[in-house]
């Protein structure tokens, strides 16, 4: 189904440092978890949708880059954004 525009709203709210704070990493790390997060749900239901299972792997990778990203500039944020989105750690 994909992001409501409120959803979406509110995890910039939630994770930039304004409301204008979309292109931030932490942002768009938060971005991908949520859409990542659906991603699965529905390929719970439907497993032989191959090209969303290729979505998916593409958005964990761009999201383990991201990650990687902001571990090597602040480590602080890093793990305050692992501890809040509950993923494992890069």
């Amino acid at each position: 189904m994909g992001l409501t525009t409120e959803r979406k709203a509110e995890i910039i709210r939630e994770y930039g440092e304004g409301n204008d704070d979309t292109g931030s990493a932490p942002v768009q790390i938060a971005l991908l978890s949520e859409r990542i997060q659906e991603l699965t749900e529905h390929l719970g239901q439907h497993k032989k949708d191959f090209s969303s299972q290729r979505g998916l792997r593409k958005m964990v990778g761009q999201r383990r880059r991201l990650l990687k990203y902001v571990k090597r500039h602040d480590l602080a944020t890093y793990r305050e954004l692992i501890e809040k989105l509950q993923i494992r750690g890069v």
